[in-house]
């Protein structure tokens, strides 16, 4: 791994230092590209309006005669946590907004596969639907709303995918990444699409005289999901996402969230009093997730839906073991998988451009965090492929990958299906993540074309990796203060959380638990408590270090501590390069 240092314009932190922003973060938000301190503003007034985001006006009008009509409006669901929030949201902000007939179905990922099919828009009517409403997925299901238009069904579509080379012909279509959209964040989840629907809707409604005089319903109070399902889906962190996710992450702090989030922080031990994004993404999500990947996720829909907190807590407690199951799985995959690739290596004495890891053992509903697992340790494009549950004996295999950077994973894909036609059956999915399904049979084809697109793709910089550090940590920052102010930002994609390196003696060193190292480090003549999980193998006694900072509780008394990511090479400092 390439360590490559930030840059930072001095002037913008000077700015922002003037504006009252911290010393160390205004360090920190220039090298992620801020220039002012209208860029931080996260305040609800600085929300991008509804106005621009293509389709919204149509699907808010849709909806508005629903409602006028008391038509059933069935919500059609994604299986992951953005789409369970995006369920959530819509079910919750569609009843406020006077919605009395409402239904919602949630694609089981072994039996019925992705995205709306025309099997499912049957169901949808033989449920007694008037209007069908996609969240987080739909804008690839062609056939599906064909087939549901054809049954009489209105269908809205809101979606974020990037759109095929046909679009579904629906009746309203909202997704910021369609053709002749010039909403200008691109990156809303799904959950933060509908959000935006609802915001038209609620416009719409006011218009036609629908409330009272200061009487609108609070579409806010939606804020906590809207900023789960935006950090589960590890979106960038632009500044509209950033907005959503910050002012989520207020309402939770104070306690006001639906009944099964508050549940899902209790069961997994975490404090919503001092939330962090990171809880969201590494705590709540997974616990959702794992409905989805080997059950059903309506149970982890029902538990955003509840308001009844005995309820909220029996389902919490639910897709709390369900998540221990998926972990049990992911620990067994993982270790077949990277057996796998070391055999594959050994053999050729590299690690290929790409790796392509199949099992007969192996669950489809857990494919893709085994991907992700595997390329980050050997930081390759990863594609892991199971036998399909749902036609066993058919030879298919369903596969899920996960990218690096430089390799947008869906147009490798669509390459792949242009150099091989016979290959994918279906794909979709976004730069850094994507499915697919093949035959058993093209699997090692699909490998060798992957692999090769792989190597005219990524030169040898690529395939060795960057990771962006934030320079040396200014002593009079190593507090307990400085770390939790940094806590509290929402740090995520596009806007990495900072990471530290410094050259550091190395006091002691111990093995915890097994596969963790606990160490004693000298920072700027201070001893600090440091943790470096996942690795065994002893350090040097100096040592250049990739760290985070963190506190921890020990005994009841609050303390710092360095988390270790990762070292440079023995040469020492880490490389330092304009940040882009």
């Amino acid at each position: 791994m390439q360590y490559c240092q930030r840059s930072f314009d001095a002037e913008r932190a000077r700015i922002l230092r003037e504006a009252g922003v911290h010393p160390l973060l205004a360090q920190l938000f220039a090298a992620r590209g801020i220039s002012t301190a209208a860029q931080l503003d996260c305040r609800l007034p600085a929300l991008l309006p509804p106005a621009s985001l293509k389709g919204a006006d149509a699907a808010a009008t849709l909806l508005a005669d629903a409602i006028a009509a008391q038509q059933r409006i069935c919500v059609v669901a994604d299986y992951d946590c953005d789409g369970a929030t995006a369920c959530a949201v819509a079910i919750r902000g569609l009843r406020m907004l006077g919605a009395q007939h409402l239904d919602y179905l949630v694609p089981n990922r072994i039996e019925d596969g992705y995205g709306l099919t025309a099997r499912l828009a049957e169901r949808v009517k033989a449920m007694g639907a008037d209007v069908l409403l996609t969240v987080d997925n739909g804008i690839a299901s062609v056939d599906g709303v064909a087939r549901a238009r054809a049954l009489g069904l209105r269908v809205i579509v809101t979606d974020h995918h990037l759109p095929g080379e046909q679009l579904p012909d629906a009746d309203a279509l909202v997704n910021p990444n369609q053709p002749g959209c010039d909403f200008p964040s691109k990156h809303l989840a799904g959950v933060g699409v509908m959000f935006y629907v609802l915001m038209a809707l609620r416009s719409l409604l006011r218009n036609r005289g629908a409330f009272h005089a200061g009487q609108q319903p609070r579409l806010d109070t939606l804020l906590p999901l809207v900023a789960l399902g935006t950090v589960a889906d590890v979106v960038p962190l632009d500044a509209n996402n950033r907005l959503l996710a910050t002012q989520g992450l207020a309402r939770i702090r104070a306690g006001q969230m639906p009944a099964g989030m508050a549940a899902l922080f209790g069961v997994s031990r975490r404090d919503p009093a001092h939330a962090h994004a990171s809880d969201m993404g590494f705590a709540l999500a997974p616990r959702l997730n794992a409905a989805g990947r080997l059950t059903d996720m309506g149970c982890g829909i029902e538990c955003l839906l509840t308001d009844d907190p005995q309820r909220a807590e029996e389902l919490a407690t639910l897709l709390d073991a369900i998540n221990v199951k998926r972990r049990e799985l992911e620990a067994d995959m993982k270790q077949v998988a990277i057996g796998n690739v070391l055999q594959r290596v050994a053999r050729n004495a590299r690690i290929p451009a790409a790796i392509t890891v199949s099992d007969a053992g192996f669950h489809e509903g857990v494919v893709g965090i085994v991907a992700a697992r595997i390329k980050e340790q050997f930081h390759r494009p990863t594609f892991v492929f199971a036998p399909a549950a749902a036609e066993s004996g058919s030879g298919l295999l369903k596969g899920s990958g996960r990218s690096i950077a430089g390799f947008h994973l869906r147009d490798a894909l669509d390459l792949l299906a242009k150099r091989h036609p016979h290959v994918l059956q279906k794909f979709g999915g976004h730069a850094m993540a994507a499915g697919c399904t093949i035959a058993s049979e093209h699997l090692e084809t699909f490998t060798q074309a992957l692999q090769a697109i792989a190597q005219e793709w990524l030169d040898e910089a690529a395939l060795r990796g960057q990771a962006w550090v934030d320079g040396p940590l200014p002593a009079e920052y190593r507090t307990i203060e400085a770390a939790e102010l940094l806590q509290m930002q929402v740090w995520g994609q596009g806007f990495a959380p900072p990471l530290f390196m410094d050259t550091l003696d190395v006091l002691e060193q111990r093995i915890v638990a097994g596969k963790h190292t606990a160490l004693k480090l000298l920072h700027h003549g201070q001893v600090v408590d440091a943790i470096w999980f996942g690795r065994t193998e002893r350090l040097p006694t100096r040592a250049t270090l990739a760290y985070r900072l963190e506190t921890d509780s020990w005994l009841g008394r609050k303390r710092l501590r360095f988390l270790i990511e990762g070292m440079a090479e023995p040469t020492g400092a880490a490389q330092h390069a304009s940040a882009r």
